[in-house]
């Protein structure tokens, strides 16, 4: 037994009931298809997840960030419901509907810049990417893409070759989109790349006047929770006006609140020719999108981009009442506070634990990477997977990142409390003191 205010672990983990599932798990799904944590849930509210035995986990995973505004927010729900009363689908071009239009009215009003703004639709994340370099194309009638190290965009084919980890997401299945080129990320913890260096390196590459885009997480995700110094946004929209390309941001796992700004790219200061988004957008319906520059939008021809479900009736509705909770509840302040909560807390645990090499985020997007010394800057990963599991046995679940797996990141939604965070910070200095003996 294992008791706070929150959390509750009653049983072994797996328990009986969520065994029960896993086992027959083994016998019809894909053993690529993996799951993190060893419970089956059986409901969720807020910040708490259930499972099928009565344990009671602090879900600082967020479904991997999309549930800023929390598992099952009242609002969501009923805007759900109601829809799906009303028709579950038409597909938008064939017959349309309002519930797309308002969506896109109100993601137009919320990206950053002056320019007039428009949107499209989609189903994940990979695949706003997707069309995000699709209609960079299209506006310049050219090929090459720039990426960056430590990025992840996705596991289809064009997103997957843009992704920089091999292992998992690349191995083995090549070969690979061609015409995207690589580029150094600033990373002030262990690569504190001069900008200079980065033009440089894309003379190097590639022929300037043949890039399409550049495709940039504001801040890294997968990749580690990267903060790059404020100058490198600034930087890639003069270099993209420079050369005649297209700055696309990819704010996948960075938008809707995530950061305190609705997406990370106002922090400095930039409009974007494309934002992709997806994750928090529509409260776990599967949702995506583009918005961009009006006149960039409109350049692909009809009929080129979309697909059967984009922009589900179901999935708007769900998205405009998450606008709404964003808007109504202050999520955005609230994120900023959340953010300093989790950094003050991880700078405590630095003090006490040499493991801790770094701390970082910007907004309530905080992660902590684990090394074995703080002078080689060795990466701890199977350290940071044994604290990860340790947390998961005391009732928090968190996921890992980094391209060694040795940061851990905090996607916690932003509706949780105060308390429910406090509470989250003791069992990770637990799970910090079981794996370092401290």
């Amino acid at each position: 037994m294992y008791e706070k205010r929150f959390v509750r672990i009653a049983t072994e983990l797996p328990g009986p009931k969520s065994r029960e599932v896993l086992e027959r798990m083994k016998g019809c799904v894909s053993a690529a298809v993996s799951p993190f944590v060893p419970a089956v849930v059986a409901r969720a509210h807020g910040v708490i997840v259930e499972d099928l035995d009565g344990n009671r986990f602090l879900d600082f995973s967020g479904g991997w960030g999309v549930l800023n505004v929390g598992h099952n927010h009242p609002k969501v729900v009923e805007a759900i419901k109601c829809q799906a009363e009303a028709f579950l689908h038409t597909d938008f071009t064939a017959v349309p509907y309002e519930v797309f239009v308002e969506l896109a009215e109100r993601i137009s009003r919320l990206a950053p810049g002056p320019s007039p703004k428009k949107c499209a639709f989609f189903n994940s994340g990979a695949e706003a990417v997707e069309n995000a370099v699709k209609i960079s194309r299209a506006v310049t009638g050219r090929k090459a893409v720039l990426v960056f190290e430590y990025a992840f965009h996705g596991r289809t084919l064009l997103a997957m070759t843009m992704t920089h980890k091999a292992i998992p997401y690349k191995a083995g299945f090549g070969p690979y989109a061609p015409d995207i080129f690589r580029l150094p990320y600033p990373y002030p913890y262990r690569n504190p790349v001069p900008l200079e260096e980065i033009e440089r390196r894309m003379l190097a590459l590639v022929d300037p006047g043949e890039v399409a885009c550049c495709v940039v997480e504001p801040v890294i995700g997968e990749g580690g929770f990267i903060v790059p110094p404020p100058e490198f946004l600034p930087f890639l929209r003069e270099l993209a006006d420079k050369y005649g390309f297209l700055l696309v941001c990819d704010e996948v796992q960075t938008g809707v609140g995530r950061t305190g700004k609705f997406f990370a790219s106002e922090h400095f200061g930039v409009e974007p020719d494309l934002i992709a988004f997806a994750k928090s957008i529509a409260g776990g319906m599967p949702l995506s999108g583009v918005v961009g520059k009006a006149e960039v939008m409109d350049k692909p021809v009809p009929g080129s981009i979309g697909g059967t479900y984009v922009g589900n009736p179901l999935a708007c509705a769900a998205a405009l009442a998450v606008l709404d909770v964003v808007e109504g509840e202050d999520l955005l302040s609230r994120a900023e506070r959340i953010g300093k909560l989790l950094v003050d807390g991880f700078q405590e645990l630095q003090a006490r634990y040499e493991l801790i090499g770094d701390v970082r985020g910007l907004g309530a997007m905080v992660g902590m990477e684990l090394v074995r010394d703080r002078t080689t800057k060795e990466p701890a990963a199977e350290e940071t997977r044994r604290i990860a599991r340790e947390a998961i046995n005391r009732g928090l679940i968190f996921p890992t990142a980094g391209l060694y797996g040795n940061v851990i990141r905090m996607l916690v939604p932003l509706v949780a409390t105060e308390e429910e965070i406090a509470e989250a910070l003791e069992i990770l200095d637990e799970a910090f003191a079981a794996v370092t003996g401290s």
